[in-house]
């Protein structure tokens, strides 16, 4: 059984990841002239935040509409 520091240390680059695409994602969706699947930018800040590692990567995926 692994001990907890080799177990932090495997998991944090993970969260260092969620964490990054979270901010992305959100200070993407904040800017004006995003336009965004659907139009209700309120659901996607629920998705990205709510559904942690594939919200964000839906929303860039799939929520951003090229202007």
């Amino acid at each position: 059984m692994p001990d907890t520091t080799s177990l932090v240390l495997l998991l944090l680059p993970i969260a260092v990841i969620e964490l990054g695409l979270i901010i992305f994602s959100l200070y993407d969706l904040t800017r004006p002239e995003r336009k965004v699947r659907g139009g209700n930018k309120v659901i996607w800040v629920i998705v990205i935040l709510f559904f942690n590692l594939l919200g964000p990567l839906l929303y860039l995926t799939v929520g951003r509409e090229e202007s």
